[in-house]
């Protein structure tokens, strides 16, 4: 099936109802006109994949090879998997991110909880795409294990790392902060061409977009340290 992702007209050559299921929010009306990008899942993928997470079923399997794949073809067309939890506060888009159990999702989602018209774009695995030197955020069919997200772009306006500690507190990055930082959060290509083009796009990444480390507990002090930072708006503590 053709699917609309990213911005893209993309064909998902998948066996498994798995991917079907999960993608049909993005599924194209039109499955006639030319794609931008065809992707499949070889028996090799498959097979590596299922040595790492034998337990997983073989639908899942085969979408986690399927995204791979497409993420790989994302630099020629100016995007890239950039792992971060995406929430969108007045037209404009935040990134949460951090190695796994630093707590994305969570302060994600007292975001949700503690500041009025918040929205997620994508929980887990967005898209980022670079165009005429501005950054944007899609949401994606893959959305980690909360499924949290919807088929919508923002424009990207910040960054911010995640780290847990006692006591809250957020500093701005220097650039090259900003690059040790992000370069795990990214999925790197194979192909040399495409993994030099993923590094000029990172470049224009860290260059136009605002980035903070913050250090932080569960909590609404937490929200207030990065909505303030990263708003420029002062915050008002809320009762829930």
């Amino acid at each position: 099936m053709v699917y609309e992702i990213a911005g893209l007209r993309v064909f998902l050559k998948n066996e498994y109802e798995f991917t079907t299921r999960l993608c049909r929010a993005y599924l194209s009306k039109d499955q006639c006109s030319p794609v931008d990008i065809s992707v499949s899942a070889s028996e090799e993928d498959i097979a590596e994949e299922k040595a790492l997470t034998p337990n997983n079923s073989d639908g899942y399997i085969e979408n986690v090879c399927l995204y791979r794949n497409l993420c790989r073809e994302m630099p020629v067309f100016n995007r890239f998997l950039l792992h971060s939890s995406v929430i969108e506060y007045k037209g404009n888009g935040y990134a949460f991110l951090g190695r796994s159990g630093t707590g994305k999702s969570t302060h994600t989602n007292l975001w949700c909880k503690y500041v009025d018209n918040v929205k997620i774009i994508n929980g887990d695995k967005p898209i980022l795409e670079i165009r005429d030197g501005n950054v944007i955020a899609y949401g994606t069919p893959w959305m980690g294990k909360e499924g949290l997200g919807c088929n919508q772009s923002v424009p990207l306006k910040g960054l911010c790392f995640l780290q847990q500690a006692k006591y809250n507190e957020i500093l701005p990055l220097s650039i090259k902060e900003t690059v040790h930082c992000v370069f795990p959060q990214i999925l790197n290509p194979i192909k040399q061409d495409s993994a030099e083009k993923t590094l000029e796009l990172v470049d224009v990444l860290v260059r136009k977009t605002p980035s903070y480390l913050l250090k932080c507990t569960i909590s609404q002090e937490a929200v207030a340290c990065s909505f303030e930072a990263m708003t420029g708006e002062k915050y008002t503590f809320k009762e829930v």
